[in-house]
């Protein structure tokens, strides 16, 4: 492929290439690049916000390039201080290493196992020893560190900031020089940590790897980053059903920011599903194509046509599944507003969304449409709630 073509490919969803010069001088040479992109296991799955980085891996796959899954094992245990205003909570080697397991098996689900190097940072930082960190340390200063926003904030604040949090982006730069990266993906919060790769690179006398920044992918409430703690996720183990059911509740308008970002869609076909729904076609056929993919992607193509069959099914009739199983809330007073319950219960990300998805008519208990956004459940209650088309939970409070 020529080297406008590869461009097009790897710039495809992408918020900034530093630099784009240097990137189009390394592809000039016509030989394999070596592409970078690490990945802290400091939780026990990867969401879909985890694959717009391993989205791009595969494309970068695909044009033949060297892709170096990196998994954070030393540095999980320090923890990225991007974008906390609060120390970190270390991770045991035990956690770790319960973490690193799930995800190297899980990474596969995007990326050709064959064609893709995985690598422990553990391997190179665990034998620099004292006096390496030292000299690490030496290579960048105090008020280098606090130009980085977070840490400022944290400064200006009088929050505390502690001194191995410090050593988190020379690590993780030293990371590039380690594996002699040419390509360096991240999301656009790690910006600081992605050009210290840079830094340190020209300080060991290697070429500098070109950064390739990716945008932040909203979670299910279009809003919020995708985290499991916001309960706005799609996590890439979930059972099929899950998945698809998940990426049909996405707004229309989200809907393309998903394929932008986690597709192997073509731009060319991205625009041509645009031109469709622009000239007509319903936006919820398109979805359709998205969850079907992502479903077929993570699982296979039977389960992905499973999904689509329950969904359609669910989708015609709006039926209650039978297999659902009690859950216990557990109340601090004899009621609860429903609004609340729903958070609670984690059908909604937020007392707000519940209280929105209920004057919105979107909310039934017991097949019945509830539009008081007062309404209060007491315990002992039994019954279930049902919220928008797929989310079903019967609860039993206590």
């Amino acid at each position: 492929m020529d080297i406008q073509a590869q461009l097009a490919v790897i710039k495809k969803g992408v918020d900034e290439i530093l630099l784009e010069s240097e990137l189009v001088e390394k592809l000039k040479k016509g030989q394999p690049l070596r592409v970078k992109a690490g990945f802290d296991p400091t939780a026990p799955d990867l969401h879909l916000g985890h694959t717009v980085l391993l989205t791009k891996m595969r494309q970068l796959q695909n044009l033949g390039h060297h892709i170096m899954f990196l998994i954070g094992d030393f540095t999980a245990m320090i923890g990225d201080p991007t974008g906390k205003n609060a120390t970190r909570p270390p991770l045991t080697p035990e956690q770790v290493k319960i973490n690193a397991e799930t995800y190297t098996r899980q990474v596969f689900k995007i990326l050709d196992p064959e064609k893709t190097e995985i690598c422990f940072n553990s391997t190179w930082l665990s034998e620099l020893g004292a006096s390496g960190m030292l000299k690490l340390a030496a290579s960048q200063t105090v008020a280098r560190m606090l130009e980085r926003d977070d840490f400022s904030k944290r400064f200006k604040n009088n929050q505390s900031i502690s001194i191995h949090e410090f050593m988190y982006p020379l690590l993780q730069g030293y990371d590039s020089v380690a594996m002699k990266a040419d390509i360096e993906l991240g999301g656009t919060d790690q910006k600081f940590n992605l050009l210290m790769g840079r830094e340190l690179q020209k300080q060991h006398g290697q070429a500098t790897q070109v950064v390739i920044m990716l945008p932040l992918l909203e979670g299910l409430d279009g809003v919020n980053k995708m985290s499991k703690s916001l309960g706005n996720y799609i996590g890439i183990a979930e059972p099929a059903t899950e998945i698809f059911g998940k990426v049909m509740s996405i707004s229309d308008d989200l809907m393309w920011r998903y394929f932008d970002l986690v597709s192997l869609k073509t731009t060319e076909e991205i625009a041509a599903l645009k031109a469709l729904v622009a000239g007509g076609e319903n936006p919820r056929n398109v979805k359709v194509q998205l969850a079907m993919e992502l479903v077929a992607r993570f699982h296979n193509q039977e389960e992905a046509d499973k999904a689509l069959a329950d969904f359609e099914t669910r989708f015609k009739r709006n039926e209650i599944p039978e297999d659902l199983v009690a859950q216990e809330v557990s109340l601090n007073s004899e009621q609860i507003g429903l609004g609340a319950l729903l958070k609670t219960a984690g059908l909604v990300a937020s007392s707000s969304e519940g209280i929105r998805m209920i004057e919105q008519g979107g909310v039934k208990i017991d097949g019945e449409k509830v539009s008081d956004k007062n309404h209060q459940l007491n315990k002992g209650d039994t019954f279930v709630v049902q919220v928008g088309k797929r989310k079903f939970a019967k609860l039993v409070l206590i």
